[in-house]
């Protein structure tokens, strides 16, 4: 292990990032489960990038032989990319009707950017102040945006478990959305125009906050009035990790544009942006957009395959079923665990958030990394995220089964049983 961790600092030079005290040097995976060099077997309760499992024999075997056929760039005739981009359109509302492809989320969230402001004439993009939507060098500018001023201007994220203690007696929708109003109305003052505005549907990066009820309708209607688009960052939250096809479902609202990735490909790098026709015809004839490696018949391969494991195994349902099970069986713990204030979530993404102090919801990071290290000593692979690193963040691949989550509840227990 030492060696491999030094051979990885003197090839990407030192300071990547590694999860864990001691990094799992991590050798195959299969279904949920990866297994280490030293032949132990982790339940992966983290990566949304197997989609549908790790290593799925339907991918696996689309994906090789579509390689071995045939993958070329998009600058030729190809099906199966237009078949899977039927597909993928008619899992969104009907106003998303055309999609550009990409390799990865920040290149969608890339893209959304130019179309919206393409479309609008604007430059002010609207996002909160603790998201994350990539590494570009326009979309890493949303990245825990604390600026009230220039093109990129940051709202702060809808924070339910801690809004009463921060704004005693008000209320959060109508605070919320005058905190929107307000930068639209700064971007109007100082003469920026306004172009719209990016959010996760589930804020995610944010820690899956309670979101107050009718929130991001009322906010797309804000947008709009104010001759604004709504991006929703689907990276995340889509492609049925909510049970839902996409998060803006469980939300109740229809975006303008939609940035989808990583899961699209179950490990093929696969991300796609979409919205109305006129808006994608508008960015391509603004900018002339082209990617080596998008839409090709390898990218369609991986996609469909995905897709179709989706349909076939009923995935929605059982992750509906699953997620349930697995927060029911979470929240009796609270009771006997003070630092374990609040289990949240949708679907087969939940977080757990960790404090010091219940009283004060004093976020409590140090501790819920002590959780994470117990559980991967127990052979259960999760992380801390979320906008005080407390959140112990719960996303694994969707085909996780309800004999996985039992696994993973008695495992929980024994951690708390061995906290201080």
């Amino acid at each position: 292990m030492t060696d491999v961790k030094a051979r990885r600092d003197a090839v990407f030079g030192a300071g990547s990032t590694l999860f864990y005290d001691e990094p799992v040097h991590i050798v195959r995976g299969e279904g949920v489960y990866l297994y280490a060099a030293d032949g132990t077997r982790y339940l992966d309760m983290y990566n949304n990038v197997p989609s549908v499992g790790h290593c799925h024999p339907h991918v696996v075997e689309a994906v090789s032989k579509q390689i071995g056929t045939l993958n070329v760039h998009n600058r030729y005739l190809h099906e199966a990319i237009l078949e899977y981009g039927e597909r993928l359109l008619a899992t969104h509302h009907d106003g998303l009707a055309s999609v550009v492809f990409s390799c990865t989320g920040t290149e969608a969230n890339e893209v959304a950017l130019m179309m919206a402001r393409a479309a609008t004439g604007g430059q002010g993009i609207i996002c909160t102040d603790a998201a994350y939507h990539g590494n570009s060098t326009e979309v890493r500018r949303l990245n825990h945006c604390r600026s009230s001023t220039g093109d990129v201007r940051s709202v702060p994220f809808p924070d339910g478990f801690r809004f009463d203690l921060d704004h005693p007696g008000q209320d959060p929708l109508t605070c919320y959305l005058d905190q929107v109003q307000a930068v639209i109305d700064g971007f109007r003052n100082d003469g920026v125009d306004f172009a719209g505005l990016l959010f996760c549907p589930l804020f995610a990066n944010e820690g899956l906050p309670a979101i107050p009820d009718g929130f991001l309708p009322a906010v797309a209607e804000l947008v709009r009035r104010s001759g604004g688009l709504f991006i929703c960052d689907e990276v995340q939250a889509g492609l049925g990790r909510t049970g839902n096809w996409w998060g803006y479902e469980v939300q109740g609202f229809q975006p303008d544009i939609v940035s989808m990735g990583k899961p699209l490909g179950a490990g093929m790098p696969l991300a796609a942006t979409a919205g109305r026709r006129d808006l994608v015809e508008h960015f391509r004839k603004t900018f002339r957009y082209f990617n080596t490696f998008a839409a090709t018949p390898g990218q369609a391969a991986a996609g469909n395959a995905v897709l179709d494991v989706i349909e076939a195994e009923n995935v929605l349902n059982q992750v509906t079923t699953v997620g349930q099970q697995l927060r029911d069986g979470l929240r009796p713990f609270m009771g006997r665990c003070e630092p374990m204030a609040d289990v949240r979530g949708e679907g087969l993404f939940v977080s757990i958030e960790w404090v010091t102090d219940r009283r004060t919801r004093t976020p409590d990071a140090e501790g819920a990394i002590q959780v994470v290290e117990q559980l991967k000593a127990r052979g259960f692979l999760t992380s801390n995220a979320g906008a005080y690193r407390n959140i112990i963040k719960l996303r694994p691949p969707l085909v996780f089964s309800e004999a996985d989550a039992a696994q993973f509840l008695d495992a929980f227990e024994d951690v708390l049983d061995g906290l201080d």
